[in-house]
């Protein structure tokens, strides 16, 4: 049984810093395309940041320069650094994992964390 779980986000201060991580049980990490995904009320769920099983990563446009994603597979953990929180950051934030690249590029990859809520206040 595959499990993410999320945990880090919080309420911050536009400028803020917050680092979400994301627990994998059930997969093993170094074989999985894992990335972060944001839903912000009223919204679409949007791709954050994604890390590929070689250890590439590729994010958001509006995330480039202030967010960094990472994986620790001997944790079995996925990372989210968010530098710079600008209150359009304001999103549920969830992990999810894949083996398919082409799933992940379309917003549906099979496993998804329940979420954690980041809220930037200006």
């Amino acid at each position: 049984q595959v499990q993410l779980v999320e945990s880090g986000g919080g309420s911050v201060q536009a400028g803020g810093s917050l680092r979400l991580s994301c627990a994998a049980s059930g997969i093993t990490s170094s074989r999985y395309l894992m990335g972060w995904f944001r839903q912000a009320p009223g919204k679409e769920r949007e791709g954050v940041a994604t890390i590929f099983i070689s250890g590439l990563t590729s994010y958001a446009d509006s995330v480039k320069g202030r967010f960094t994603i990472t994986k620790d597979n001997a944790k079995n953990t996925l990372y989210l650094q968010m530098n710079s929180l600008k209150p359009e950051d304001t999103a549920m934030y969830y992990c999810a994992a894949d083996v398919s690249i082409s799933r992940v590029r379309a917003g549906s990859p099979l496993y998804w964390g329940q979420g954690t809520q980041v809220t930037v206040s200006s």
